[in-house]
């Protein structure tokens, strides 16, 4: 239970609670059978949440003010943060950015 979203997990919570599955559609606007079909696809094991291979938007602009030669600590005022915070997310978005060519 611990890698299913959040919809799922209440979508399972309210049938455990007793609510018919025609009032679990109502809640969530679906029909019957699309919370039928999530609660059994919910039964499917997973290994966890698919790895990010992208870059997200902060990784990607730490990036671009790096090539452009401003420092860490130039940096961490633009996004409130630190300067070893940026540090990390820039390793981060390198490693990203290695994983991507390897997919």
């Amino acid at each position: 239970m611990e890698h299913l979203r959040p919809f799922e997990r209440r979508v399972l919570a309210m049938r455990d609670a007793g609510v018919s599955l025609d009032n679990i559609a109502i809640a969530f606007k679906r029909s019957p059978m699309h919370i039928q079909r999530v609660i059994l696809w919910s039964a499917i094991p997973r290994s966890g949440p698919a790895p990010r291979l992208k870059a997200r938007a902060l990784e990607r602009r730490v990036l671009a003010l790096r090539s452009e030669g401003l420092g860490y600590d130039e940096i961490a005022p633009r996004f409130r943060a630190s300067p070893a915070f940026i540090r990390r997310v820039e390793g981060l978005a390198h490693f990203r950015k290695a994983m991507e060519l390897l997919a």
